[in-house]
């Protein structure tokens, strides 16, 4: 029962702070929609709304780069990988009806500067994020420095597609996108094979 108490907890803080950002969300709307008593929050966390946050973000973190590292394993192809990201992303914005975006640009936007540990959970997720993507070009043959500004070109339109998806309630937007994008994805590994043909042969 107090795993489930402190597991509720964390999905309700998870959830709101999608929704509201961390300025927004307060003890009392997490305990309001948890349902869980003032008391049980503070046995599970006593560090208050802080450490409350820091999980969920830890945890979502987590759970991004678990699932962004699968999804570019699963393809040899990164052009293929890429492309199967952003479909997902559409999904994912269709199935909540698009009240939900990237998991922790909400608690960016708010900049908590006065909670280090949090800003430096999202200065980190970033850069996991982007060199994932970073190392799956380079790995497909993109040379480094390409590699690099496609990864961030892809994490940056992903963040921005979110938004209009959001404000437009509609995920067509992102399928425009991936097709450009794997596109581009797909001549950067091209060129790759071809410049290192031409190493070879000189």
């Amino acid at each position: 029962m107090a795993n489930d108490t402190r597991t509720r907890i964390l999905e309700t803080t998870g959830l709101l702070l999608r929704q509201r950002g961390y300025h927004g969300t307060s003890l009392n709307n997490i305990l309001g929609a948890s349902g869980a008593p003032r008391g049980s929050l503070y046995f599970h966390f006593p560090g208050g709304k802080d450490q409350l946050v820091i999980e969920v973000t830890r945890n979502s973190v987590a759970d991004v780069t678990k699932r962004l590292g699968e999804a570019l394993a699963a393809e040899s192809d990164p052009a293929v990988a890429v492309h199967h990201i952003y479909q997902s992303v559409g999904r994912m914005l269709e199935d909540n009806d698009f009240s939900l975006g990237c998991p922790i640009a909400p608690v960016v936007l708010d900049s908590p500067t006065d909670v280090p540990e949090l800003a430096e959970l999202c200065r980190s997720a970033f850069e996991q994020w982007i060199g994932l993507l970073r190392q799956a070009f380079v790995r497909a043959g993109v040379p480094e420095r390409r590699a690099h500004a496609l990864a961030l070109l892809v994490e940056s339109s992903l963040e921005g597609l979110m938004v209009i998806a959001r404000a437009t309630r509609d995920r067509g937007p992102v399928l425009v996108v991936a097709d450009e994008v794997a596109a581009l994805v797909e001549q950067a590994v091209l060129a790759g094979k071809v410049a290192r043909q031409a190493d070879s042969a000189a």
